[in-house]
């Protein structure tokens, strides 16, 4: 708001005439709303470029749209076949392809760019939420440095402009930390009981791996509502909140139950569906070398879709020249179908059974290690027309100069959260949303470092507590321990 004060006022003498200009003052209210609303407009700026420049409909997207199309037009949760009918599948969790069969049934099936643009505004939702609970536990100058570093996010604003799980996941997870932190001050809001319980149940019902999500946040607030209200009114609280959260996943596992004869409250490890193989033998030879995205895409997406190249291979594939021959045939092996067998599967098994026993310490502690840190430092590039292989200059220079300095920007939010969250810890931040959030990012680590593979999108979850630590740097916190700061 712009105050126009009347009496206090300027005159300027310009040879007869006389002019007046009214002093503008901008109250610290005032700033406030003008940042925020600056804030949002860039967010949505940014996301409304991405969305126009770069968004994909292709692989995993294509893939839950199929499913979404099969439950509007058939009411069937399945894939579509050849022939035309639909085969029932569990290998998704509903969550999403629910989500996209609403947009279909409003918009039109396989309407893609509603379903982005409706993305869009659910990401600069997460924003504000984030910006809200940072808000409470820091104050209001924290609350708007993490509303700007969420909003100006180039890593999450890109998974709004393609139809996948991610921008929802954030929500969800964005939300369901707002609303602890409402109940927290207000256990009898029932606003936040409701947005806390879809959060983590719906979070959930998105990607078995945001489990996680209720495993951290319920426990911290069992916590709290026990010196608030005691034990015995906290257990009943969040074991009610519990038993809601799982009833679609009991709902979930009777389908499979019913349709397959098995018990999958969740989704199976490696996608597959009820008597397809897992191809376990594959994976674990997967693992004993596979450190980045390239790899990934390049051997573990093509296999039983198309020929393996060998010469993709890095050198840490092989430990022996006699390891190298028996690889290079075993992939021979392979193309002649293009398809993996139990013999090849079982061959492949072997060989890294080899190569764990030979090096263990590489395989089950370097390796992981390795994959973690190229999921959470690797330039996020994999939205963008940028090569796998960013690395090689020759082959496109201004496309390795790009994914440099995305690389950089990615470290600069990451160093910016260390540097917020060693400060927090410093100042003695408040416990309540500091611990659950240290521990959400742990467990998520820990959970990363069994994959085979490397994939960026992975940590992306876990951005909402780096926007959270970030903001940290620019608290004021009150010099007495513990205290919760304020600053207008």
């Amino acid at each position: 708001m712009l105050i126009l004060t009347g009496t206090a006022r300027r005159r300027i003498s310009l040879k007869s005439d006389a002019v007046y200009f009214p002093t503008v003052i901008l109250t610290p209210r005032t700033r406030n709303w003008f940042s925020i609303a600056l804030a949002l407009v860039a967010g949505f700026a940014l996301r409304g470029w991405l969305i126009t420049s770069f968004s994909q409909v292709a692989g995993d997207a294509l893939n839950y749209g199929d499913l979404a199309k099969n439950l509007v037009l058939h009411r069937t949760y399945g894939y579509s076949t050849v022939g035309g009918a639909v085969r029932p599948t569990l290998i998704r969790l509903p969550g999403y392809p629910l989500f996209l069969a609403a947009c279909f049934r409003i918009f039109g099936v396989e309407h893609y760019t509603a379903v982005i643009r409706i993305q869009a505004f659910i990401d600069m939702a997460s924003c504000i939420l984030i910006a809200g609970t940072v808000r409470r536990w820091l104050g209001a100058r924290a609350g708007r440095a993490a509303l700007w570093l969420a909003c100006l996010c180039p890593f999450t604003a890109d998974y709004a402009a393609a139809p996948m799980t991610e921008t929802l996941s954030i929500f969800c997870i964005s939300l369901a930390f707002a609303a602890f932190a409402r109940l927290r001050d207000n256990p009898r809001s029932v606003g936040a009981l409701i947005a806390f319980t879809f959060a983590v149940s719906y979070g959930a019902l998105l990607r078995p791996d945001n489990v996680l999500l209720g495993v951290t946040v319920l426990p911290a607030l069992l916590y709290t509502l026990t010196q608030r209200k005691g034990l015995k009114t906290a257990l009943a609280y969040t074991s009610a909140i519990a038993l809601v959260a799982v009833i679609p996943f009991a709902i979930w596992a009777a389908r499979n139950q019913r349709t397959f004869h098995v018990f999958q409250p969740l989704a199976p490890r490696y996608a597959n569906d009820v008597n397809e193989p897992a191809w376990l033998g594959f994976n674990r030879w997967v693992a004993t070398w596979c450190v980045d995205f390239a790899s990934t895409s390049e051997v573990y997406w093509v296999i039983n879709d198309g020929r393996l190249d060998p010469a993709v291979l890095p050198d840490r594939a092989y430990d022996s020249p006699q390891q190298r021959t028996e690889t290079l045939q075993l992939i021979k092996d392979y193309n002649t179908t293009t398809s993996l067998s139990p013999e090849l599967d079982e061959r492949f098994g072997n060989l890294a059974h080899q190569r764990a026993h030979s090096h263990p310490l590489r395989t089950y502690l370097l390796l992981p290690a390795a994959r973690l840190a190229n999921m959470w430092l690797r330039p996020r590039t994999e939205m963008l027309p940028i090569d796998l292989r960013w690395w090689d200059y020759a082959d496109d220079p201004g496309g390795t100069k790009f994914a440099a300095a995305y690389g950089a920007l990615n470290a600069l939010y990451l160093l910016l959260a260390l540097l917020g969250l060693v400060r927090a810890l410093r100042k003695h931040a408040p416990a309540w949303l500091l611990v659950p959030l240290i521990t959400f990012v742990a467990l998520r680590c820990a959970l990363l470092l069994t994959l085979e593979t490397s994939e960026p999108r992975y940590t992306l979850e876990c951005f909402p507590m780096v926007f959270a630590f970030a903001a940290a740097l620019f608290a004021r916190f009150s010099a007495a321990p513990h205290a919760q700061p304020y600053a207008p």
